[in-house]
């Protein structure tokens, strides 16, 4: 048996051939890397044997605690039989059976699922799929081949989910590369671009979009939205009655709603998806990241009877949707996506995360008297603090200052383990954390906020 390198050893390897995401490599190249060996529930533990509470669910994918018995278990029954075979003219038990169970919780009316590989890609497919829609349904009636979004929107890193996005330090580099959209502002209440107060302000950021309908729907083919949750915009929430309003709007205008349930989808919001809050079902839905408890990258875009049909013809009418990749379907894959949905039910997840709702929400009390705390926003399980240089004038911090990297590496020193979203610290446990850990994971934020913003 091989002996395992040290962790200098892979520190050293990782700095000379890993290129990491996300990461200026001159300085992680200055570095010592935490590298992560093993983990158990809410803690990863690095080679060295030091834990770490998984303050981001290593990064909004993990719902169960890591190394979960029954997703364990799962893995393992599953590689006795296959690890993949193709969905490319074939099929698979757990491919099918996953199809149906996760048809049988989505919101009423999707009827559909194609899987892919990760959320960039369920997005792809369901851009691609409306796209191609309306080709199909109605072909003399010109093209319906423009996407509405919401600014500071974030659906992925292929070139269709960047197209429809809209943070600039992400995707300004790539604008050559993109189609053309048309985007509208989003639900920022901190920071409302009409410069309202909610609830006073009637969710007058609405108007606008229904005045983009009205223009320009004959030209649109779907409007993307995360929907409670703006995510990687800094987990920005939209008032109640906002998503329905939303819904209405594409109805009575004849376009299609495109949910990206990527990060907001598997309870992460209190609901199993974050529409059903609302009551409404859009026409395509992007899911992954909590699809398989962290444990498989599998993803999947969910659509109606009446999309689906519009791709049934002739062979030679060629209105197949010309799409698929290599791990489609993935046997492995679909087994512990299938043991994560039956973890839901026999742990009763979504029951139990109710009250450690309200509780995240009493623990977050005392951050905002916190001098440079200016908001704290939270959906469900996922919550963010967004820091400000000036508290009265919501000054954010210059990008420069780093000060979510300064709380990111204080948390650390602590034993939190954080990802910031530029100046916005989000917190984004495990839905099986419980109230203790949950509790020390806020003071440990509370104390990094402290100290990393009193200094200069």
């Amino acid at each position: 048996m091989a002996r395992q390198p040290s962790t200098k050893q892979l520190s050293d390897w990782d700095r000379k051939y890993l290129w990491h995401p996300f990461t200026q490599m001159q300085e992680w190249e200055q570095e010592k890397p935490l590298i992560i060996e093993r983990g158990k529930g809410p803690y990863l533990i690095d080679t060295e044997g030091k834990r770490y509470l998984d303050g981001t669910s290593s990064i909004w994918v993990n719902l169960h605690g890591h190394r979960h018995p029954t997703l364990d278990r799962a893995i393992k029954r599953q590689l006795e039989k296959i690890a993949h075979s193709t969905l490319f003219g074939l099929s698979n038990p757990p491919a099918i059976q996953l199809a149906r169970a996760l048809i049988r919780i989505a919101p009423k009316g999707l009827t559909r699922l194609f899987y892919s590989d990760n959320g960039s890609t369920a997005v792809e497919v369901a851009l691609k799929m409306a796209f191609q829609y309306w080709q199909q349904r109605r072909p003399e009636a010109g093209p319906k081949n423009t996407f509405l979004h919401l600014k500071l929107a974030y659906h992925g890193d292929t070139i269709g989910a960047v197209s429809v996005g809209n943070i600039e330090l992400f995707h300004s580099r790539f604008k050559s590369l993109l189609f053309p959209t048309i985007e509208a502002d989003p639900p920022y209440c901190y920071r409302c671009p009409l410069r309202l107060t909610y609830p006073s302000c009637r969710m007058a950021c609405l108007d606008p979009i229904e005045q983009l309908f009205k223009e320009r729907h004959r030209e649109l083919a779907g409007f993307i939205i995360e929907p409670l949750v703006q995510a990687a915009a800094g987990m920005l929430t939209s008032p109640p009655g906002y998503l329905k309003r939303i819904r209405e709007l594409c109805t009575k205008y004849d376009v299609l709603l495109i949910a990206d349930e990527v990060a907001t989808g598997f309870g992460r919001t209190g609901k199993m998806f974050a529409c059903q809050h609302e009551g409404i079902t859009p026409d395509l839905m992007a899911i992954s990241k909590g699809l398989t408890g962290g444990y498989m990258p599998l993803a999947a875009t969910l659509t109606t009877d009446e999309i689906y049909q519009a791709f049934l013809g002739k062979y030679e009418d060629f209105k197949t949707f010309f799409h698929g990749h290599s791990y489609t379907g993935n046997p492995l894959a679909c087994a512990v996506a299938l043991a994560n949905l039956e973890v839901f039910k026999e742990d009763k997840t979504l029951s139990r995360l109710q009250p450690k709702i309200k509780t995240m929400t009493r623990l977050l009390q005392p951050l905002w008297q916190l001098p440079h705390v200016g908001d704290i926003r939270q959906c469900g399980f996922m919550a963010a603090i967004e820091l400000v240089e000036d508290k009265q004038t919501r000054k954010p911090y210059p990008l420069e200052a780093r000060m979510g990297h300064r709380v990111t590496t204080e948390a650390r020193r602590h034993g939190l383990l954080l990802r910031p979203l530029g100046h916005i610290m989000a917190l984004i446990p495990p839905l099986s954390t419980d109230a203790s850990t949950l509790a020390r994971m806020v003071v440990i934020l509370h104390r990094a906020i402290a100290t990393a913003t009193a200094s200069p």
